[in-house]
């Protein structure tokens, strides 16, 4: 699956979050200044065109919806990630993550339990 822009990732968080909506219903999500209705109406017309989103026609209006769930993009998302920035290196990204975000030893606990299940 080909990496959304930013500006894509932003209405699909409104679109999981929403489940259904409205282009106002979209443009009413965002925060001040909001951006204008065509801008977000030719965004939702590109991610139908990726495949992405979906709709439900209702006279000449449309509800869309999302066809691709947020596990499905964060998991092929964070796989790029891994893949891009730590060379396909699982290890290097928690590592990195460990260092970076100064997990607590709870956190930490937590993350050996995860380990430890896999086995």
């Amino acid at each position: 699956m080909k990496r959304l822009t930013r500006k894509e990732e932003e209405l699909m968080k409104i679109l999981w979050q929403l489940k259904k909506a409205f282009v106002k219903d979209i443009v009413e999500e965002y925060p001040d200044p909001k951006p204008h209705y065509n801008t977000i109406s030719s965004l939702v017309r590109l991610l139908q065109d990726k495949g992405v989103i979906g709709y439900k026609q209702y006279g000449n209006t449309y509800q869309y919806f999302p066809l691709l769930t947020k596990e499905d993009y964060r998991k092929s998302f964070m796989t790029q990630v891994v893949s891009d920035y730590f060379d396909n290196s699982v290890k290097s990204a928690v590592a990195f993550f460990v260092k970076e975000k100064g997990l607590s030893e709870d956190e930490l606990n937590e993350l050996i339990e995860l380990i430890k299940g896999k086995k």
